[in-house]
């Protein structure tokens, strides 16, 4: 009994003085702190792999951390503005860039290495934003699941009934991915015609998931053969798994580009080390960021394996400027979610 009443004592006692420690606990820690999106930080990802060696390299301390999707990542950006945590954020894309420009999070560095990239990947001319790989949108089929004759060869032929409960998609409100795909379609279709295919593969799409892990691990493990992807995508499959049985599709309308991007936080206090990982990120970190994110790197001096053979350019890609994605991207979203809660 004394035992019990001792124990109820002390987990007052603990109860009590516990908000004191959390307190400390919140002061930010000495590591250079790194936000990415959840598939770059995950088991699939380059970065815990990039971040080891980074840290032999330098000597510097880095926190990874999860910050959620591509568009999850932006929005806690933004909402800790007042009260920073981060010194870098990795993958916020062009689509997405103006956010956070006009919230006045990033610093301007005009990496050395910037040199090595092509002009047309440099979509920000202040480098608040610098890119370090790329890639079109593009969906990805199941071979062993969906014969030659049975794929779909447009967006348009998607809506076809016989798709139904075949396609995996992402939301746009969440996932820079499935804002990919709303933005290819309005490049494909125009304003005028864009919500009608998405009414049509309302019915067909199997599910419409949070985010692209969520989507590409339904699709492997066989919930459907067609998911939203990149065109780069089964370079993992080729390189990891010697397996060829996921496969690009290309489709008649053209392809949406992404281009990722990295910038430095203006209320870093450890700009220096910052700057010395991105650096890193956009040199000798490009090859593995490409082959573990399946993407293209954006360092024009890296050669790339044979397992890019099986990520097939388009004949026609497609973008679409800042000024036109700022002016009208929320008017955009909310006409999506309309649509999509009817």
């Amino acid at each position: 009994m004394k035992k019990h009443q001792f124990v109820c004592v002390m987990v007052a006692i603990l109860t009590l003085i516990f908000p004191l420690f959390a307190k400390g606990s919140q002061e930010k820690p000495s590591e250079l702190v790194v936000y990415a999106y959840d598939a770059f930080c995950g088991d699939w990802g380059p970065g815990p792999a990039l971040v080891e060696e980074f840290e032999k390299q330098s000597g510097i301390k880095v926190n990874l951390v999860s910050a959620g999707d591509a568009v999850e990542m932006m929005t806690k950006v933004i909402s800790e503005k007042e009260n920073p945590w981060a010194d870098v954020v990795i993958g916020i894309t062009d689509d997405m860039a103006q956010k956070v420009y006009d919230a006045k999070l990033l610093d301007p560095y005009k990496s050395p290495m910037l040199e090595t990239i092509p002009a047309f990947l440099q979509f920000d001319a202040q480098h608040r934003l610098l890119p370090f790989d790329y890639g079109n949108f593009a969906f990805v089929v199941d071979t062993e699941r969906m014969s030659e004759k049975e794929r779909p060869t447009s967006l348009a032929s998607l809506t076809e009934s016989k798709y139904k409960g075949k396609v995996i998609l992402i939301d746009p409100r969440t996932s820079s991915v499935g804002l990919g795909l709303l933005l290819w379609t309005i490049e494909a279709f125009g304003e005028d015609n864009y919500l009608a295919w998405w009414k049509s593969m309302k019915e067909n799409a199997l599910i419409i998931t949070d985010g692209w892990s969520s989507a590409y691990g339904l699709f492997t493990e066989g919930e459907a053969p067609l998911v939203l992807s990149y065109s780069t995508s089964p370079v993992y499959h080729v390189t990891y798994e010697d397996t060829t049985r996921y496969q690009t599709l290309l489709f008649s309308e053209g392809h949406s580009t992404t281009i990722e991007g990295v910038g430095l936080l203006a209320s870093s206090k450890k700009k220096a080390e910052a700057k010395q990982f991105i650096d890193f990120l956009l040199s000798d970190a490009q090859l593995g960021i490409a082959l573990a994110n399946s993407m293209y790197p954006v360092n024009a001096t890296i050669e790339l394996p044979a397992a890019f053979d099986w990520a097939p350019k388009p004949q026609k890609s497609l973008s679409m400027s800042s000024e036109i994605l700022a002016k009208n991207l929320d008017r955009w979203l909310t006409e999506w979610t309309q649509v999509m809660s009817r």
